[in-house]
């Protein structure tokens, strides 16, 4: 009897045991003193078949010190983590997940053995669904069954979503990782993902640089559905865990991008207390501006008005409030920006230089919340939450009462002793209509009214409307539908004096429409395609009369239309693990439409009134001139190493749309132009080369870029031309040529309590008259610097983490001055004294240099408050310095004078008290 039962359990626990000898086969040997964890690991999985999973924060601390002699890696373990609150679990297939305070149940009851994949039984794991959520406490810690069991070999699709808890709001550009089969892909604009895995247990990881890894086990029974939840608060955490995976900066194609989600924007020196999208860009190298209190910004060596501004799917003409002093647009309503310095998705077209894409909210699933700030000069509230289940809102107001603050500007400014005021106003609506389609809802209006003098008045606004929807036609293909309208107006009035009382303005509008579809072929092959339309109604100016008493006559330059269309198609192509490309082709064609009186002139002679031959007169739709090209987007990744790649792209592309303008900045009074018969459309090449390299295990990031640019058809303008109301304008142009060429580095950290970026650009911006071009030549035809042309410019920024409550930032920023021309000598003409100036922008005013520091302090983190609050303080110029926005000269006393304009010449200290609830 004895010898039965010893036979039974001998038979019971033989397989066992032999089970426990085949996973535990590998034995170390070896002396570790001092090792990190992580050197620990790296040791035991280069000489064992073990993967290990883990928080490398949550263990940066641990310190390996022992001797192994044959030991297994179990007896290892449980040596390291002795006295300790972490425990491990190891599965069959020789995974080691690592915890704190509870080990991960990985044991199965049975298992089902088909094409050597082991199985675990589902009936312990989550609850299985073709559609599974994926959410909630432990969420990291289950394991999540996927599909229904199918039989057959090879792989099955797994897809789904992955967006915030709380909010539902999709996260872009999130990296879905397996690492043992090294399959990876990466979220699209609405949180899609797919991936194609072998059945059975996998583990996933979702991480993007900069953040916490999140990861996920997965039971894949059959092909089916995961939406991954990640905590409301994520993309605030200031922690990275570091994988051997590549970061995003390495592994995507496209280069000259930076994006910058809302909390970094806000770790920035606010600007008297107000965050700043567009200041935030400017503190990225290859963008600049030509000085405070400045609207606008140049990218790469082109004009402010070669950036497309999008917010939302509208375009924003004017991006500032009151001077430049502020941007556009409410922080509380923003997710994040991106910059396209090169490479552009193929959707978007119509400029030389950049894109700006401003990422808006639309509010939160789960509560109404609303946020808030109240400052010295302006103050603000947003308000965001769910309708009903399916429908969420954000909307948000901004104003200002900043008049004090013009006082405290320089004397001779022409600013200190005006009035400004200004307001912005946002809603987006975006309703869920079933799993396939969804709608979405914009409207932005902003206005700004200044004053120098009692007379006159000055405003302007922009006014933006938009609806789009998305469809998807199944989990490979995806269609974007978006239709608006973009308004942009100006204007100056006096009425102080009735008899010189006018009022002078212009108008743009524009109806644009799109349709966008995206198609994913494989994991590593997409294509995008898809038509856009806009419909240019500009009215360039206007002069009437302001009152019945008023001498002023009235007068109005032809109003202007037309039609832009295009047709795009791009190919994202994973070739293999270290070669991917990105190629794009966009094909413009542009009308100029009637009505309008086309003025004719002979060909080979200067355009003036005396060799006009006549006019030309279409009628309301008829095209007046035709113009159409290609663009071509051509780029290149070639991953050297996990850490490295080498980047490689031409772009060229078409602008119909000119500024008219002798200024270096936007100012409110210029007014815009479209391509005709006599101008025609801007035509810009780019070609770039980039070398990025992650150091220290990825916790600092390197790039260095380089760019070589050419423009034609650039607008220069004689001396003596007149901008304003001039419907002659073809007259007083001069058509130009643009080179810029540059060097482009920085280095960024983002993990631990001291992190920021340095950045330096080398760059040149030049322009001549175009070597056809007839009459007077700039500077005799040479190659002379733009208004823009800053050739040295470098930035530093730094925040560190005092406690979880307190966190200080500076900023210092030097650039070079930027060109003007100066007077030079006087002579005597017929008895008259006048005054020789030297070649346009042959000198240079002072160099740049300013030092910021802001203060953010959090109120207590209790989750049980009613609100939640913050202080923001600083300092925007703490030296004091006063920095040159340009020189001038008026005569005094029959002696020309020269005079310095400074806009902040003296430390201006901010608080703003914000408040969230």
């Amino acid at each position: 009897m004895k010898q039965k039962l010893l036979f039974l359990l001998f038979v019971l626990i033989f397989p066992k045991l032999l089970s426990a000898q085949k996973i535990d086969q590998d034995r170390i040997s070896g002396t570790f003193f001092g090792y990190s964890f992580d050197r620990f690991v790296d040791k035991i999985e280069r000489e064992t078949s073990y993967v290990f999973y883990y928080d490398q924060e949550q263990l940066a601390q641990i310190k390996v010190s022992l001797v192994a002699d044959e030991h297994t890696v179990e007896q290892l373990l449980r040596s390291v983590f002795q006295d300790t609150d972490f425990k491990f679990a190891i599965d069959s297939q020789k995974r080691i997940f690592i915890t704190q305070g509870k080990a991960m149940r990985v044991r199965f009851p049975a298992l089902a053995i088909s094409n050597d994949t082991l199985r675990p039984v589902a009936d312990t794991l989550s609850p299985r669904a073709e559609e599974v959520e994926s959410k909630g406490d432990y969420a990291e810690n289950r394991i999540w069954t996927v599909g229904q069991r199918t039989t057959g070999a090879g792989d099955v699709k797994l897809e789904g979503r992955v967006l915030l808890e709380g909010k539902n709001e999709a996260v872009q550009g999130m990296s879905v990782v397996e690492p043992v089969t090294g399959k990876v892909t990466m979220t699209d604009e609405n949180g899609y993902y797919t991936l194609a895995l072998p059945r059975g247990l996998q583990h996933i990881r979702l991480q993007r640089f900069g953040l916490p890894v999140v990861q996920r086990h997965v039971n894949i029974l059959g092909p089916g559905t995961l939406n991954i939840y990640l905590e409301e608060d994520y993309l605030s955490l200031g922690e990275v865990v570091v994988t051997s995976e590549q970061p995003k900066n390495i592994s995507q194609v496209n280069m000259g991008s930076v994006e910058l989600d809302i909390n970094t924007i806000k770790k920035l020196p606010a600007v008297l207390g107000e965050v700043d999208v567009i200041r935030a860009i400017l503190s990225t190298p290859g963008v600049k501006t030509v000085g405070e209190a400045s609207v606008g910004f140049n990218v790469r060596g082109g004009a402010a008005d070669q950036n497309l501004i999008m917010y939302n799917d509208a375009t924003i003409f004017n991006p500032a409030h009151m001077f430049g002093i502020f941007s556009a647009f409410n922080s509380d309503l923003v997710e994040g920006v991106e910059l396209y310095k090169a490479g552009a998705p193929m959707e978007y077209g119509g400029r030389l230089s950049s894109v700006l894409e401003v990422k808006g909210k639309y509010g939160n699933q789960e509560k109404i919340q609303g946020s808030g700030g109240i400052g010295l000069l302006t103050s603000r509230f947003s308000i965001d939450g769910p309708v009903s289940p399916k429908t969420t809102f954000a909307a948000g107001i901004r104003a200002t009462y900043s008049d004090w603050l013009l006082g405290f500007l320089e004397e001779g400014s022409g600013f200190n002793n005006g009035r400004a005021s200004f307001y912005d106003a946002n809603l987006s609506i975006q309703h869920e209509i079933d799993s396939k389609n969804s709608l979405r809802l914009n409207a932005y209006q902003s206005g700004d009214s200044f004053r120098f003098e009692r007379d006159t008045t000055f405003s302007y606004s922009n006014q933006n409307f938009n609806v789009g929807w998305t469809h998807r036609f199944n989990e490979d293909f995806t269609g974007d539908f978006v239709i608006g309208q973009d308004l942009y107006s100006f204007g100056i009035e006096s009425n102080l004096m009735p008899e010189n009382a006018f009022d002078f303005g212009f108008n743009l509008g524009q109806i644009h429409a799109k349709g966008k579809f995206d198609y994913r072929l494989s994991d590593s092959h997409q294509f995008t395609f898809g038509i856009g339309a806009v419909h240019f109604d500009l009215e360039p100016g206007f002069i009437r009369p302001g009152t019945e008493e008023s001498t002023i006559a009235r007068s109005d330059v032809s109003r202007e239309r037309a039609l832009e269309t295009a047709l795009f198609f791009g190919d994202k192509w994973e070739v293999n693990n270290r070669l991917s490309v990105d190629l794009g082709v966009r094909y413009v064609m542009y009308q100029f439409l009637g009505p309008t009186t086309v003025n004719l002139y002979p060909e080979g002679v200067l355009k003036t009134a005396e060799t006009q031959t006549g006019t030309e007169v279409f009628e309301g739709g008829q095209i007046a001139q035709n113009y159409h090209g290609p663009e071509f987007r051509v780029f290149g990744r070639y991953i050297l190493n996990n850490s490295t790649s080498l980047k490689a792209g031409f772009n060229n592309s078409r602008q119909h749309l000119h500024m008219v303008t002798n200024t270096a900045a936007i100012s409110p009074t210029d007014t815009w132009k479209l391509s005709d018969p006599h101008l025609r459309p801007q035509l810009g090449q780019q070609v770039t080369l980039g070398l990025f390299k992650n150091l220290k295990k990825n916790t600092l990031e390197v790039s260095t870029e380089v760019y070589y640019r050419t423009m034609e058809n650039l607008l220069d303008y004689r001396s003596g031309a007149s901008l304003i109301l001039n419907d002659n304008i073809e007259r007083d142009v001069i058509r130009s040529e643009g080179k810029a060429y540059g060097m482009e580095f920085m280095i960024k950290k983002d993990v631990g309590r001291l992190n920021g970026w340095l950045s330096y650009t080398y760059s040149r911006s030049l322009i001549r008259s175009a070597p056809d071009e007839i009459g007077q030549k700039i500077n005799n035809g040479n190659w002379y610097a733009n208004n823009f042309d800053q050739p040295h410019d470098a930035l530093l920024f730094l925040t560190y983490e005092l406690t979880k409550r307190v966190s200080p930032s500076i900023n210092a920023n030097y650039s070079t001055g930027r060109p003007i021309t100066l007077p030079i000598a006087k002579f005597s003409y017929q008895g008259a004294e006048r005054i020789f100036f030297s070649d346009r922008n042959a000198h240079r005013i002072p160099d740049y240099f300013r030092v910021d520091f802001s203060v953010n302090i959090e109120g207590n983190h209790k989750s049980k408050k009613l609100a939640h609050s913050s202080w923001s303080l600083g300092i925007y110029n703490v030296l004091g310095r006063s920095n040159p926005y340009s020189a001038y000269f008026v005569p005094v006393n029959s002696v020309l004078q020269g005079y310095q304009l400074s806009i902040f010449a003296q430390p201006i200290p901010f608080v703003t008290y914000n408040f969230k609830f």
